[in-house]
């Protein structure tokens, strides 16, 4: 089982900056720009086009939740904007400006705050060697100096797939980090025929959908990032 992973350095990000277009979050001006100045197969952008992705998401995008673009964004108490932060995925060298997530939009800020108390860490055992920066779901520190990191996994899909090993592969498609779109236009590169036809799955009256193909790798598009965050039906 492999969930809203990244796959494919060109296609995710092609896929990214396509379900970005499509969802109305950029404008038809930066969609072209984009498309036609970064070269997704680098890790590290030129400065022109991390200037274009730090535009859209500072100028277009909006106060959304990446993660579940269609969910409530964390607000702080005091009425202000929600709290925001810079986060780096292996497919996304440039920043992520997102606000923090979760079915109760703030769960992960409350995470965040009880685990950097220092009575927490001390009874978890952790930062032991005394880490000077705090703890984050997606650490900016951690993401901008990793480096141990493969342009692509679909050679590995290849060889399970050839051994025999069944795989099932889900993608939330209201989530605009990992989109469906880049886990389909990565998953098409391995040229397998379809052996179930697309098709609705219902469970309780609710529509998901799920795709089948050759050689026994299944996708499924349902709900956003984090599952778990959304009803446990939709696995």
């Amino acid at each position: 089982m492999v969930g809203n992973a990244v796959t494919d350095n060109y296609y995710d990000n092609l896929g990214t900056v396509t379900y970005w277009w499509s969802h109305a979050m950029i404008s038809d001006k930066t969609y072209r720009q984009l498309i036609n100045t970064c070269d997704f197969r680098r890790q590290k952008e030129s400065d022109e086009c991390e200037s274009l992705y730090s535009y859209a998401m500072d100028q277009e995008f909006g106060n959304i939740d990446q993660y579940n673009i269609y969910a409530p964004p964390c607000n702080n108490s005091d009425g202000s904007t929600s709290t925001r932060r810079s986060i780096r995925l292996p497919h996304h060298p440039h920043k992520v400006v997102r606000p923090l997530s979760g079915y109760d939009p703030c769960t992960e800020k409350y995470a965040e705050i009880y685990y950097n108390r220092p009575d927490v860490q001390r009874a978890f055992h952790a930062n032991v060697t005394r880490i000077p920066y705090k703890w984050t779901a997606c650490s900016e520190v951690l993401n901008r100096n990793w480096n141990d990191t493969d342009v692509s996994v679909l050679p590995i899909y290849r060889e399970m797939l050839a051994s025999g090993l069944r795989i099932w592969v889900f993608s939330g498609d209201v989530d605009s980090v990992v989109p469906v779109t880049a886990t389909r236009y990565s998953l098409a590169q391995l040229k397998l025929a379809t052996k179930t036809p697309w098709h609705p799955w219902y469970v309780k009256k609710q529509g998901f959908i799920t795709r089948g193909t050759a050689q026994t790798i299944s996708f499924f598009f349902a709900a956003q990032l984090q599952l778990s965050s959304s009803r446990h039906e939709c696995l």
